[in-house]
């Protein structure tokens, strides 16, 4: 059963009960379980790494969360008029519980995926997702990277200081290896990845390899290849121009581009 609130006070008191009352039932749990435990200090112990992860979680500007979608081209395209729709947060609880358009068979499968697409949604104004379902489907590939770089950090400096310096370099080639170089660099920066398993860290690295191939920037032979897309000057238009470089673009080019703007 679906509930729709139309009162935005009444959807704040909903979810402040709500959150509330789950709150009291995990601390309840916890506490009787440590009463009840052999090993209290082993308990205690769990609670305060787990609320140490919990405030580096929240102070880095980082997640691992990529790994839990990827790239989601088709999804994205067949959620996006339900989340421009004034009545999205209904149709998109309803697209969870009953498949209609992402036709993904598992649950919680469409709750991960959904959440990645709203993550990603609400990143940019409404008026660049009207823009994109006008482009083109190459361009559309395209401007999903240049989201995807906007809404996940490790993504972005993934391709700042790995993708654009290896372009740059003689061998214009990008492994695996490279990433994990880069991962290094971050956790020694931000203690929340640093903290991230190695399995979890090359499934982050994975799932950015994984976007490079799907918008054609990567070949099979790991080999970096420059996107052109077909509407370049819209980048300029909105105020993103630095996208052209990460669609390794010669600065030539982009002088061009942008002296045809002027």
């Amino acid at each position: 059963m679906i509930f729709c609130i139309s009162n935005p006070n009444q959807i704040h008191i909903f979810f402040h009960i709500i959150f509330t009352q789950k709150i009291l039932f995990y601390d309840n749990k916890i506490l009787t379980f440590a009463q009840n435990s052999t090993n209290k200090d082993i308990v205690k112990e769990n609670l305060k790494y787990n609320h140490t992860r919990e405030v580096q979680r929240n102070q880095s500007p980082y997640t691992a969360a990529i790994t839990g979608g990827g790239f989601l081209f088709s999804e994205t395209n067949a959620l996006l008029p339900l989340l421009l729709d004034e009545n999205a947060d209904c149709l998109i609880k309803d697209e969870v519980l009953n498949n209609n358009v992402l036709h993904i068979n598992s649950e919680n499968s469409r709750k991960r995926n959904v959440s990645e697409i709203k993550r990603r949604f609400e990143m940019m104004p409404r008026s660049f997702w009207h823009d994109y379902i006008d482009m083109n489907d190459d361009d559309k590939r395209i401007a999903l990277l240049f989201v995807l770089l906007k809404t996940y950090k490790i993504l972005f400096d993934f391709h700042a200081n790995v993708t654009m310096q290896r372009w740059r370099s003689a061998s214009q080639d990008i492994s695996i290896d490279d990433l994990m170089m880069e991962f290094n660099s971050i956790s020694a920066k931000d203690e929340f990845v640093d903290a991230w398993s190695d399995a979890t860290k090359k499934k982050v690295a994975s799932a950015y390899l994984s976007i490079l191939r799907h918008v054609d920037m990567l070949d099979s032979d790991g080999r970096l290849k420059e996107l052109r897309p077909s509407n370049a000057d819209y980048y300029f238009g909105i105020g993103e121009p630095w996208f052209l470089d990460a669609c390794l673009l010669e600065q030539y080019e982009i002088e061009s581009l942008k002296q045809m703007q002027s």
